[in-house]
């Protein structure tokens, strides 16, 4: 029937969208950053010195 179409293109457009943002989170909640400490950032710093 194709009065019914638009009603099924809602449904799987909400349920592609739907994956997509679980999808989505779960990829970036599952991601840790490692902490720097003050005196990792120290140390790099002054490896950015050019020696003239």
């Amino acid at each position: 029937m194709p009065q019914m179409a638009p009603m099924n293109w809602l449904v799987l457009f909400l349920l592609f969208s739907m994956i997509f943002i679980i999808f989505n989170s779960m990829n970036y909640f599952s991601f840790k950053y490692s902490s720097l400490n003050f005196k990792n950032l120290k140390s790099l710093t002054n490896k950015l010195y050019w020696k003239w």
